[in-house]
């Protein structure tokens, strides 16, 4: 029996051409309605991915997210999140594209379609079986994908797949299938809409929920977080306010001296405890 993409069956609404401004964003907001509802579904399988990633993130295991095209794209952009909302190093979590950073502004030709590539790319990282691998694949037959889930599961790292069609051939070379299915795209075929929208999503439900179990997160604040502009050491100071009652100029005189609100809220009750 032939595989059929759902996400690639024929939009709902036709002769987009002819529609108003307003029709257009009336419909598309209509179809992005779908996006959460399919992503709740897929809840169990991302619980237990993350689940499975903090166990072996503990015992210094990475994330990789693998991609071509939109999909690359989203998981380049998850992985660069990371370092200054949590703190973490760069190389914890890491999102490789089909075709190189060169493929984030430019379409590379062929560039998904070598299933060999992708675990090479996985070995300049010296990847090993604590690692664990996402493959982000909208059509989930992404030659490029299904070469990364194959070899890394084949070298014991935890596998999961995004996808937006249900039993993808991706599906099938990931331990973990991750099955969003948000139906046909508003533009035939345009997976960076709604699959995008998802992707992005689950991205987010995933990273963040394993940056909080590994302790990045301190009541509803990010106390790891990079202080990289004037915005966010204001944001910094006045969380270092809050958790030990400080004036903003002695608030923001610890954390620029100790560089996170974590290490400066611990330095100063380190103080207080030695002054005890």
């Amino acid at each position: 029996m032939a595989f059929i993409k759902i996400s690639e069956q024929p939009s709902l609404y036709n002769d987009l051409e002819k529609k108003s401004v307003h029709e257009l964003l009336t419909e598309i907001n209509q179809e992005d309605h779908k996006v959460a509802d399919a992503v709740q579904k897929t809840i169990p399988q991302i619980e237990r991915l993350v689940t499975e990633i903090v166990e072996r993130m503990k015992r210094g295991g990475r994330i990789f997210y693998m991609g071509a095209g939109t999909s690359g794209r989203l998981g380049v952009l998850d992985a660069s999140e990371i370092p200054p909302t949590f703190g973490m190093d760069p190389g914890w979590i890491i999102g490789l594209i089909a075709g190189g950073d060169y493929a984030l502004r430019n379409a590379v030709e062929n560039a998904e379609d070598d299933e060999a590539q992708a675990w090479k790319d996985l070995q300049q990282y010296n990847i090993t079986s604590n690692d664990t691998v996402i493959g982000i694949a909208a059509s989930g037959t992404t030659p490029y994908v299904i070469g990364a889930l194959r070899d890394a599961r084949a070298h014991g790292c935890l596998t999961a797949a995004i996808t937006s069609n249900p039993d993808a051939p991706v599906s099938e070379v990931a331990e973990i299938p991750i099955e969003m299915i948000v139906g046909p795209e508003y533009v035939t075929g345009s997976s960076r809409m709604k699959s995008g929208t998802g992707q992005k999503l689950i991205c987010n439900m995933i990273s963040t929920s394993v940056m909080i179990q590994m302790g990045r997160v301190k009541g509803n604040k990010m106390v790891n977080m990079q202080l990289t502009n004037k915005k966010l050491v204001d944001r910094g100071t006045r969380m270092v306010v809050d958790e030990l009652g400080l004036s903003y100029d002695e608030a923001k005189r610890l954390l620029l001296l100790h560089g996170s609100v974590k290490k400066a809220c611990d330095a100063y009750r380190g103080i207080l405890q030695q002054q005890a």
